[in-house]
């Protein structure tokens, strides 16, 4: 792995060396192997309620607006019902960060419920989908305490919360972080490394283009870096780029090219090693998987064949068809995971007793599903 200061001399560096960088971070990540893997999910928008107003969001909505919905248990269910019956496998949660602190109804629609918190919500419904689902949930609710996270772990496989940035300057007035309370750095890094203390296989991440310098970029990448070296739960880390839409305060911002996210990609790989899997969204930069696969990553990430991506839903989820025809085509091998990846499937201690057999019943020797349980060639 390479220095903080190697990691900002490669992110700055001029286009024509982009090259030579790709060619170094695909021969680290070839040192792990050369399988990409992908899970088979169902998005499940829980609320798209929220206290934080992010200049990049088009997910969260107010009470009353266009869009605004909180799910019943009933919803939940037969969306993950319908997953299923397609062989799907993963329930990602995806929801707002503390709605009740900001909205009566929401506040009402838990009471009627029988909650006073969107996670003890979650809870429920999590272990609603387990009850009476194949699917295995994969949550991220936003900030989280310790009792929250070990209440949690009960009944999902896995958890994540992108870090986006360390910096504090995004939080000033009329920047990304500007009215987003849960995005001060210090409190996201502190749910990172509570997950760890209490062994939970973990997603985090970067978002690029939000008004963070490639130094910035480095700055986050190594702090997820030491956060796994101290507790080594970090299952995956995502560079997602951002994408503007008309509706968002950020629509005007200029997206990150390429290039750009080549290079950050490439340079998240050599800061982070070939144990760590790495992620870009397929579907925020389609039609050039192989450059993609050259920088470096390891894993397309969760793709739907019955729910869109609701946090981009203008961006359609690639065929897997299309996915595996790009990933053998460049000489790896192509394969379906869970959403607990397999070098934590296979260690006892990352998940909940009550959850190891539902996950054993589920993987091979390697930590990937059987390919008896693989339904995704039939999308």
């Amino acid at each position: 792995m390479i220095s903080h200061a190697e990691a900002c001399a490669l992110i700055e560096s001029p286009p024509p060396a982009l090259d030579d960088l790709l060619a170094r971070a695909g021969e680290v990540r070839d040192r792990r192997g050369r399988t990409v893997t992908f899970s088979a999910k169902v998005f499940v928008p829980l609320t798209t309620l929220c206290r934080d107003y992010c200049g990049y969001c088009t997910f969260r909505r107010d009470p009353g607006e266009p869009g605004a919905h909180t799910m019943t248990p009933d919803e939940v269910l037969a969306l993950a019902e319908a997953g299923g019956r397609l062989g799907a496998k993963e329930a990602l949660f995806s929801l707002g960060d503390r709605p009740e602190a900001r909205f009566a109804e929401h506040r009402e629609f838990l009471r009627r419920h029988g909650h006073r918190t969107t996670l003890g919500y979650l809870r429920d419904v999590c272990a609603r989908v387990l009850a009476g689902s194949p699917l295995l949930p994969h949550v991220n609710p936003g900030l989280m305490g310790e009792r929250d996270l070990a209440s949690l772990r009960e009944v999902t496989v896995s958890m994540g919360l992108m870090l986006e940035t360390t910096s504090t300057r995004l939080l000033g007035p009329g920047l990304a972080h500007d009215r987003a309370p849960d995005k001060v750095p210090a409190r996201r890094l502190r749910t990172i490394a509570l997950a760890g203390k209490l062994g939970i296989p973990f997603t985090t991440g970067i978002l690029i283009g939000i008004g963070e310098t490639p130094r910035e970029r480095v700055d986050a990448l190594v702090a997820i870096r030491d956060l796994h070296e101290r507790h080594g739960h970090v299952q995956e880390v995502i560079v997602q780029n951002f994408r503007a839409k008309p509706r968002i305060p950020m629509r005007d911002a200029p997206e990150p090219g390429l290039d750009d996210l080549l290079r950050t990609v490439a340079v998240a790989r050599l800061l982070l090693g070939p144990d760590v899997n790495l992620q870009a969204p397929p579907n925020l930069t389609p039609g050039v998987y192989p450059r993609l696969l050259a920088a470096g990553l390891n894993d397309w990430g969760g793709v739907s064949p019955l729910t869109p991506d609701h946090i981009n839903p203008e961006k359609p989820w690639p065929g897997l068809r299309e996915l595996r025809r790009a990933t053998e085509g460049e000489g790896f091998l192509f394969r379906e995971r869970l959403a607990i990846y397999p070098e934590f499937a296979r260690r006892p201690e990352f998940l909940d007793e009550e959850l190891r057999g539902r996950v054993a019943a589920l993987v091979d020797d390697r930590g990937l599903v059987r390919e008896s349980h693989e339904h995704w060639r039939r999308w």
